[in-house]
C-alpha cells in the first residue's frame, strides 16, 4: 500500500473583515505579510499534487495548516489548487491545524469545517471525530487535537473524552495497521521550551503507540520534516511544511513483511 503524506501549505492574504483586527486574526495576517509569504511557495503544493496524481496512491493524508488565519479566502485559495487531487478518486484525508482553526468567528468556523467536509470522505464532520476509516490495507484513526487558542499560544490538546475514544476504538482487535493522524505530533522532546507551540493530553496515545494498538502516527506542525520509527517502520512521521521545505513523504507499507517504508520526495528540486 502507498500513502503520500504533506502539510502546513499555509495560504495566507490580507484581513477579509475589519472585525480580523480585533482578533487573533490580525497576527496571522501580520505573521504572513511580514514574514510566510517570503518562506511559502504555494507553487511547491501545485507540484506536490501533480505529483500525487502521478504517482497514484492508495490514500493521500493533509495534516493541516492549509491557512494561515483560518479566513474563508485563504480556504478557498488553498481548495482550488487541492481541487485535481480532490476530484481524482484518490482517497483523501485532512485533520485541521491550528492555522484552521485560529478564531471563533462564525464564518471562519464554518470555513474550516466546510473545508473537512470537502476533503475527507463522507461521514467525517469535525464534530464526529474521533473515528476510523479503512483506506487499502490500513485503519486511519481521524483525530482533531486542534482549537481556537489565546493570541499568544499555538498549543492543541486532546480532549479526555477524546483520549477515551481512541481507547475504545482501539480496543477492538486489529485487523490490519492502524495509522493515527493528527496535525500536532504526539512526541514531545522539548515540552517546557515549547509550552507555546505543544499538544497537551495525549499521553494515552502516547501509550496505545508504545503498546502496539497504534501503529504509525502522521502529523504536521513542526516544519522541518523528520521520521522517528523503529525497523520495522512503526513511529511517527512529521511531512514537515510543503509550502517552506518543498517536501513531502510516501509511505508504502508492505503486507508480506508487516512493515512501513519512508520516502522523502524534494519537490523544490524536481521542480528545479
Amino acid at each position: 500500500m502507498r500513502i503520500v503524506h504533506f502539510s502546513d501549505p499555509h495560504a495566507g492574504g490580507p484581513a477579509e473583515d475589519f472585525l480580523a483586527y480585533l482578533d487573533k486574526r490580525w497576527v496571522g495576517v501580520f505573521n504572513y505579510r511580514f514574514r510566510r509569504r517570503f518562506r511559502h511557495d504555494l507553487g511547491l503544493l501545485e507540484r506536490a499534487v501533480a505529483k500525487t496524481l502521478e504517482l497514484r496512491p492508495d490514500a493521500a493524508v493533509c495534516t493541516g495548516d492549509l491557512t494561515s488565519s483560518g479566513q474563508p479566502g485563504e480556504f478557498a485559495r488553498v481548495m482550488e489548487l487541492l481541487r485535481p487531487l480532490r476530484e481524482s478518486g484518490i482517497p483523501l484525508f485532512y485533520m485541521p491545524g491550528n492555522h484552521d482553526c485560529y478564531v471563533k468567528r462564525p464564518k471562519c468556523v464554518r470555513a474550516v469545517r466546510e473545508a473537512a467536509a470537502a476533503l475527507n470522505p463522507p461521514g467525517c464532520a469535525l464534530e464526529d471525530m474521533p473515528l476510523v476509516r479503512t483506506a487499502g490495507s490500513v485503519d486511519f484513526i481521524l483525530l482533531n487535537t486542534s482549537r481556537p487558542s489565546n493570541l499568544f499560544c499555538s498549543w492543541g490538546f486532546v480532549s479526555r473524552a477524546d483520549s477515551e475514544r481512541v481507547g475504545v476504538l482501539c480496543a477492538e482487535e486489529k485487523v490490519r495497521p492502524r495509522i493515527l493522524l493528527s496535525h500536532y505530533p504526539m512526541l514531545e522532546d522539548h515540552p517546557i521550551l515549547r509550552f507555546r507551540h505543544r499538544l497537551y493530553g495525549q499521553g494515552g496515545i502516547v501509550r496505545l503507540m508504545k503498546e502496539g494498538a497504534i501503529d504509525l502516527v502522521l502529523c504536521g506542525h513542526v516544519h522541518r520534516p523528520y521520521c522517528r520509527v523503529d525497523e520495522t517502520g512503526r513511529g511517527e512521521n512529521c511531512a514537515g511544511s510543503v509550502t517552506a521545505n518543498g517536501s513531502m513523504t510516501v509511505i508504502e507499507y508492505s503486507e508480506a513483511r508487516n512493515s512501513f517504508r519512508f520516502e522523502t520526495v524534494d519537490l523544490a528540486g524536481e521542480r528545479a
